[in-house]
């Protein structure tokens, strides 16, 4: 079976579309900073044929790689850890990087990025990754990978703000060309 036929991919990837972009094709609403209750994504869903269990619910968010999704403490509400091209506020407080960190895109991008640098685009926040391979991984979903290693240590001490999601991935405004570098194939 392919993975367009494995309904809980369907699902982790409609409630992505849904938390991170459009509440309104579930018929819900974000709060401000992204949360919606479980019970209303599930009714909403529902009215618009798509059957949703808090079971399947559980399922996708335990089983997500990436942990896209957080669920709040106290069960009941559920949001997109990052990503958004939606107004919300994360609360992610600044945090210090690791010296190097990555991104990976396909390789049609290489000539833009070195000369303007990462930009959010419609979305919050630049998305870089710890590690090498999540970033070789990410960048090669719509193509051949490229990943920079970006030199977050340099960034971050001239001034230049840090977040952490709470999966990991690290969040910025922008990566000027200057701290960014292409990875040799074979790192």
């Amino acid at each position: 079976m392919g993975e367009d036929r494995d309904p809980d991919r369907r699902l982790s990837k409609l409630l992505s579309y849904v938390l991170r972009h459009h509440p309104d094709a579930a018929g819900v609403t974000l709060d401000p900073q992204g949360w919606v209750a479980i019970d209303a994504l599930i009714a909403g869903l529902g009215a618009r044929a798509t059957v949703l269990t808090r079971d399947v619910l559980d399922r996708i968010v335990a089983g997500d790689s990436k942990r896209r999704y957080a669920v709040s403490d106290d069960g009941l509400r559920i949001r997109a850890s990052q990503g958004h091209s939606v107004e919300v506020e994360l609360g992610y407080e600044p945090a210090e990087p690791p010296p190097v960190l990555y991104h990976g895109t396909p390789e049609r991008n290489l000539d833009s990025i070195r000369a303007t640098g990462l930009d959010r685009r419609d979305r919050h926040h630049v998305h870089l990754s710890a590690a090498i391979e999540t970033a070789r991984q990410v960048g090669g979903r719509h193509g051949r990978a490229v990943v920079f290693t970006v030199d977050a240590a340099a960034m971050h001490s001239a001034g230049i703000i840090f977040h952490v999601a709470a999966n990991g991935v690290w969040l910025v405004d922008s990566v000027a060309p200057i701290y960014l570098s292409v990875l040799s194939p074979r790192e």
